[in-house]
């Protein structure tokens, strides 16, 4: 099936006023090059103003952000964390957060998208072989994208994946090394995806990553996805009949979690950013409707809702909350950044997950309290539905729904208290 033929039902119309993916576009070779974690930083405050200009729009009529996706790819800032021995910045992961903390400041949903294209990114780096490394990083160089087909519904854990990676038998094709059998929803990204990156079970109940393009035969793209918040985040359901993997394409994904590892906490940390950056942009809209729109309450005796002295009070404590989750987010990533040049060990692993669980717990609380408390400052005018600020905080109960945070107080607590590790299976 060719990504031009990609379904789309039940999740949007045809109203996109951007160029409309074809399936994913194939970005020339031309992209931007990034040498170094401040020139990533850099770029990134370059594009915000573009990608927040069409957020609240594209939310309301649920239309992908691909032509923000496009100037991602285009300015080299999907390859941040390609080794510098490939060609890339390999920024570290305090730099991958604050990046993805920055874009999701302008709309979460562009952010989310490329979370798991860096996560298997990782796991090419780690695992996999010289050929899919100069192939899969020099794919992100030239812009190309990556998207997960990781979860399946009535899966409580990776032990319960009915996804089947299973030898090629005659009559499959000569060429094929396997055959992918199986359905995954919340994929998010794979709309707008160049590479899908599917996790399944091989005959020996291994965990597999098998990457596949979404022009392969038997495989199926349906945008379905119909949450209430992060609406374009291009999270389709991929449904694969007997579709065909060369050998060279499988990356052994078990052999991440037979060592101590900061994969996991990479992941999380990731999606830390992501909450954080939802509290950010909640914040700064809701300032800026109070400064232009908000009426004073009469009883505060001002001009201006801007200078009633409670209001400022609790823009102050919500600005606190922001500014402490930003800063519990790069010191996870500082940990990270750390663990990984000094060799990660047993000790290195846990203080790694602790560091970005708790930046976890804290950003999940921050970020859904500050888009609520956005009506409370702006008032009643701010709820009207023309407007869409309510988008702050759809999207930051829904993200949040991400990995509970009541685990991550019990690892936290039972570290803190009684020195015990976290459990190495890369949901911390």
């Amino acid at each position: 099936m060719s990504t031009a033929e990609i379904h789309r039902i039940g999740a949007g119309g045809d109203a996109d006023a951007e160029p409309q993916v074809n399936g994913a576009s194939a970005i020339a070779d031309g992209a931007q090059r990034i040498g170094s974690d401040e020139e990533a930083l850099v770029r990134t405050e370059a594009v915000l103003e573009r990608i927040a200009a069409g957020a609240s729009e594209r939310d309301r009529e649920r239309r992908l952000p691909v032509a923000a996706i496009e100037l991602l790819s285009a300015e080299g800032l999907l390859a941040i964390t390609v080794p510098a021995e490939f060609g890339g910045a390999g920024a570290g992961a305090e730099t991958l957060a604050r990046v993805l903390s920055l874009l999701a400041s302008a709309d979460p949903n562009v952010a989310q998208i490329p979370q798991s294209h860096f996560v298997y990114l990782e796991l090419v780096r780690q695992l996999g072989t010289s050929f899919q490394q100069e192939l899969l990083f020099g794919e992100a160089l030239a812009g190309r994208r990556l998207a997960n087909a990781q979860s399946e519904a009535g899966s409580k854990t990776v032990a319960d994946i009915r996804t089947s990676l299973r030898s090629a038998a005659e009559g499959d094709g000569a060429a094929a090394g396997f055959v992918l059998e199986g359905e995954k929803f919340y994929c998010t990204g794979s709309l707008l995806a160049h590479w899908l990156t599917v996790l399944a079970k091989d005959q020996d109940a291994r965990t597999q990553v098998a990457i596949v393009s979404p022009d392969a035969k038997g495989l199926s793209i349906v945008d379905d996805w119909t949450g209430m918040g992060q609406r374009t985040t291009a999270s389709g359901t991929v449904k694969l009949d007997r579709v065909r993997v060369p050998a060279e394409m499988v990356i052994p994904h078990h052999r991440i979690f037979e060592r101590p590892q900061v994969y996991g906490a990479r992941a999380q940390l990731m999606h830390t950013a992501i909450d954080v950056g939802i509290a950010d942009g909640a914040l700064r809209d809701a300032v800026e409707f109070v400064r232009s729109s908000s009426r004073p309450w009469f009883e505060a005796g001002v001009q201006r809702a801007a200078d009633d002295p409670l209001l400022i009070q609790r823009v102050g404590e919500l600005a606190i909350g922001v500014r402490a989750a930003q800063a519990l987010l790069a010191e996870a990533g500082r940990t990270i950044d750390a663990v990984q040049r000094q060799g990660v060990d047993e000790t290195g692993s846990a203080r790694a997950s602790i560091a970005v669980a708790a930046a976890k717990a804290f950003a999940d609380r921050v970020s859904v309290e500050t888009a609520s408390a956005l009506f409370e400052l702006a008032g009643t005018r701010s709820a009207a539905n023309d407007l869409n600020l309510n988008r702050h905080w759809r999207n930051a109960r829904t993200h949040t729904l991400h990995d509970p945070v009541r685990w991550k107080l019990q690892h936290i607590g039972r570290y803190t208290l009684n020195g015990t590790p976290p459990p190495e299976h890369g949901q911390l």
